[in-house]
């Protein structure tokens, strides 16, 4: 594996200036340019799955069978988008009034620029290339900028980047907050960050002193709802499931639940059942089958959450040295426990009984917009209540992040959680103006006749002809 190496000052300039002079170059406004691109970032992935493994899990130890399901959802995606480029690209024609139908009105879908994106270390493989296969997608040459707190799959994306796609359109830049500042210095025509809200302040400021827009992907403490009627025994395998993917550091995840008090005892139970189908050895006897909290500060700060939590651990509870935590079920929490502080990002699941789901969702109402709002149940109540009363990136019913699997549909958080989205075309979207264009023909200036001086009445009343129409009540 590569040791990783941080970009220079100097070379970070000249970077920005290599991809803005080959944005004005015009090459990634063919659409075969962009389809070779994306079929080579899915052979960069099929060709380097064994590194991509080894790498993720020499920083996270990430079992396998997750690896290889993160790398293989980037070929879908890049496939999926070069499937559909024409699609996505071409030019509509919106429908208009019939006195402007010679105008040519059309709306072009171009690439909006030069793009940085900017991703986290808990999916540095999937979480860098997902967005950059939009840019692509776009037309848009970009800077990739992985976390340093994944160095063995930051270095890996540097060496396998430029040998797979167009090393004068996309580039990787390596290093900390230094080198992240020294890239924010330059004006970019869209940034893209995933990662935590107090960074994500930093990146929005920074951008709106030079008018870039920016997508936020965030987190928040995304609930769950687990009502009378559902199936007990598969709420719990698959919030269980859900909430144990990269050990928990996964911002789609059940970060806690709300269990109806009539029905938490027999939760707990099915939990627990879950917990010992799962894991019928002791979690830590194999270093493939649970992974690593990426760094001791965040396993630190997942321990102190523990240790200053009232609640009662059921499942789990271990550590081992500063580098792993086994997953950890915790029932009998209060609202204002430790584990109800922050976002968990963690293998830790705490168990809040209500009384009802209305409590949950008064509850949630309460909070910050998560992520995601979960529920299991087959009510159609719950779901217009969740839907009416609460806010959120996404809801989700009877399952837990697999709305990820759904190119169709656009991922992104609200308020607190983000704003902007991607996934499928709403990638390509986020990368994309919608450029609009009129051809306003000689023949139509009858229709113009009164718009100039000198004013007069009859004037005024064309102009202010809607002034006049009947506006149905209420």
């Amino acid at each position: 594996m590569s040791t990783l190496q941080y970009t220079s000052l100097p070379d970070i300039d000249g970077i920005y200036v290599c991809l803005q002079t080959t944005y004005k170059s015009g090459k990634l406004l063919q659409l075969p340019y962009r389809r070779k691109q994306l079929y080579q970032l899915a052979h960069l992935i099929q060709d380097n799955i064994l590194s991509i493994e080894q790498a993720l899990f020499t920083d996270l130890r990430k079992p396998r069978q997750e690896a290889g399901g993160e790398a293989s959802g980037i070929i879908r995606s890049s496939l999926f988008a070069a499937e559909h480029l024409e699609e996505w690209a071409a030019p509509e024609k919106p429908e208009v009034e019939e006195s402007r139908q010679s105008w040519d009105a059309t709306i072009y879908p171009v690439p909006k620029g030069v793009v940085l994106i900017i991703s986290p270390w808990n999916y540095p493989i999937v979480l860098s290339l997902n967005p950059l296969v939009g840019a692509i997608a776009a037309g848009c040459p970009a800077v990739i900028k992985p976390s340093e707190n994944t160095p063995t799959c930051s270095a890996l994306l540097a060496t396998l980047i430029p040998k797979y796609l167009d090393p004068e359109a996309y580039i990787v830049v390596n290093g900390a907050a230094h080198e992240t500042s020294a890239l924010l210095t330059h004006r970019w025509d869209h940034i893209f960050f995933t990662g935590g809200g107090n960074i994500g302040k930093i990146i929005a400021t920074t951008a709106a002193q030079k008018l870039t827009p920016v997508t936020l992907e965030l987190g928040g403490k995304s609930p769950v709802i687990v009502a009378e009627d559902c199936d007990l025994d598969l709420a719990a395998k698959r919030i269980l499931w859900g909430k144990t993917q990269n050990s928990g550091q996964l911002c789609v995840t059940a970060d806690h639940v709300y269990v109806v008090r009539s029905v938490a005892s027999a939760f707990r139970e099915a939990l627990k059942i879950a917990y010992a189908t799962f894991w019928p050895q002791p979690v830590f006897d194999s270093e493939m089958a649970w992974g690593k909290i990426v760094n001791p500060s965040h396993h630190a700060r997942l321990k102190n959450l523990l240790d200053r939590s009232k609640g009662t651990i059921i499942a789990g509870g271990e550590t081992d040295g500063d580098q792993r935590i086994s997953p950890t079920i915790i029932a009998n929490v209060q609202p204002d426990d430790s584990l109800m502080e922050e976002e968990i990002f963690g293998p830790v699941l705490p168990i809040l009984e209500v009384d009802s789901t209305d409590d949950a969702i008064s509850l949630i109402a309460a909070q910050p917009s998560p992520l995601v709002i979960y529920a299991f149940t087959n009510s159609d109540d719950l779901k217009h209540k969740l839907l009416q009363q609460t806010r959120s990136g996404s809801v989700v019913f009877n399952d837990i992040y697999t709305q990820l699997s759904v190119h169709q549909l656009p991922f992104g958080g609200f308020a607190e959680s983000g704003h902007g989205s991607y996934y499928g075309k709403a990638t390509f979207d986020t990368f994309t103006h919608r450029r609009n264009f009129v051809n306003v023909q000689p023949s139509s200036e009858h229709l113009f006749v009164h718009r100039y001086r000198p004013y007069s009445e009859e004037g005024y009343s064309a102009a202010t002809k809607h002034l006049r129409v009947k506006i149905p009540d209420a």
